[in-house]
């Protein structure tokens, strides 16, 4: 049996966590044989449980078994799965047309997202955007905007970073095993500096910043962009001390360097604003948006400084699928929902709920040495008792054992002893109050195992 023979359409959408089989249940793996026998290797998963739908922050498997994500397909269905006007509007867009590349005959929904990115991305300049699928392309076209509108090449990034898994991403991306392992050699001109890790460098965040302009100043000639996330993502969920972006931001205003903010993880309502920049009044020259743009739809963007996108010739940016229409649909109609339900404040409640229930569970067990992040892009970094030394293997387990109870947790940092939360915005309180007493007792108990 199949996944597509247990789905069942027209059922009621589930509203709590069920489980009627172990994770991952019996069509699960049959399912994984298949897969092991078809898709490539390198592509993991970190809970391979099939699903076969899903509605707003349930998942639902091939063996009945309903599971509450924390994850939102990293960031992605900030709006839930399945949200009404996503669908709709994708449905619609489906029955008129599906493609027609923006580059060969234009339509209007590639305009209507441009107009609304120049609406809500940070600043009151004239703003343009160009779209493509992913947001590695995002960032790549970010750095081929800074290079064409500056003359210049270097490019600057920061420790812990990461940006994607295309050549010049991958040069950009801090993190070896598995990003960048065997895949070399990278795009050059790419360069790293310190960046600002609170929890381990102890810095100040305008100290921090002086550090990281003095080696660009000191080693690097010819500096097109500095590329960066508000909050560090793969990297750890690393939110940098209060005044180590403005320092950064307003060094490259006074030297001509493209300020390039990558917000791919932290755009759209995740971290309590539309934008994490706007925490400390930043304002990117460009900002590279994807994941939560378009409601679990491939979509990603440029947006920024009219002058600096229109300094790339007509030809020079684009891409056959970039700004499909179904994923325009679906991002009118993401932003649609995010204004509606005003999930940016959504974003701030389930922060106001989760943080005091980490800081107390990490008082309690000595295991997590801090605990961090804004709106629902929180993270807990697991540590030995007394000690900053990592503990990737606790990490893990307490993952593990998370994704038996049926809530789907991630991991991440450089280290690997993080565990992230990403849960959707719209998510209902008593599905976030239960996952998180599920997180809670997998603390506790591997930490006494």
């Amino acid at each position: 049996m199949t996944a597509s023979t247990t789905a069942a359409p027209q059922a009621p959408a589930p509203r709590q966590r069920r489980l009627q089989t172990e994770i991952p249940g019996p069509l699960s793996r049959e399912l994984q044989q298949r897969r092991a026998a078809a898709v490539a290797a390198g592509v993991s998963s970190v809970l391979p449980v099939y699903v076969t739908s899903a509605s707003g922050g349930l998942l639902t498997d091939a063996d009945g078994n309903v599971l509450i994500d924390f994850g939102s397909g990293i960031a992605v269905t900030n709006v839930g799965h399945s949200a009404p006007a996503v669908v709709d509007r994708v449905r619609k867009q489906a029955c008129w047309f599906t493609h027609t590349c923006f580059m060969v005959t234009p339509y209007e929904g590639y305009v209507e997202v441009c107009e609304a990115l120049a609406e809500l991305t940070p600043g009151d300049h004239a703003k343009k955007s160009v779209l493509f699928n992913s947001g590695a392309e995002a960032v790549e076209n970010a750095v081929k905007i800074a290079r064409v509108a500056t003359g210049r090449q270097a490019v600057v990034v920061f420790d812990h970073a990461y940006h994607g898994r295309t050549n010049l991403t991958m040069g950009m991306t801090a993190k070896s095993v598995p990003y960048k392992h065997g895949f070399g050699p990278f795009a050059p001109e790419v360069y790293r500096v310190p960046g600002s890790y609170p929890f381990r460098d102890g810095l100040p965040g305008p100290e921090a910043a002086a550090l990281a302009i003095d080696r660009i100043e000191k080693q690097i000639d010819q500096v097109a962009a500095v590329v960066l996330e508000p909050i560090q993502g793969e990297g750890g969920f690393i939110e940098p001390a209060r005044g180590f972006l403005p320092a950064i931001a307003a060094w490259c205003r006074e030297n001509g360097v493209v300020y390039v903010a990558d917000e791919v993880q932290t755009g759209f309502c995740r971290t309590g604003s539309w934008f994490a920049s706007t925490d400390e009044d930043v304002v990117p020259d460009l900002i590279a948006t994807a994941k939560g743009i378009a409601g679990g739809l491939p979509l990603s963007a440029v947006t920024g400084r009219a002058e600096l996108l229109d300094a790339v010739p007509p030809g020079g940016l684009g891409g056959t699928y970039g700004g499909n229409p179904i994923a325009c649909a679906a991002a009118l109609g993401s932003i649609e929902t995010m204004k509606a339900e005003d999930l940016a404040a959504s974003a701030k409640r389930i922060e106001g709920l989760v943080l005091p229930r980490l800081r107390a569970l990490a008082a309690e067990t000595g295991v997590i040495g801090d605990v961090r992040g804004r709106g629902a892009m929180l993270a807990a970094e697991f540590v030995k008792p007394g000690s900053a030394e990592p503990d990737a293997d606790l990490t893990k387990r307490v993952a593990a054992a998370c994704h038996r109870a049926g809530v789907v947790v991630l991991t991440c940092g450089t280290y690997g002893n993080v565990v992230r939360l990403l849960p959707p915005l719209s998510l209902a309180d008593d599905l976030l109050d239960e996952g998180l007493s599920v997180l809670e007792h997998a603390v506790r108990t591997e930490v006494r195992a």
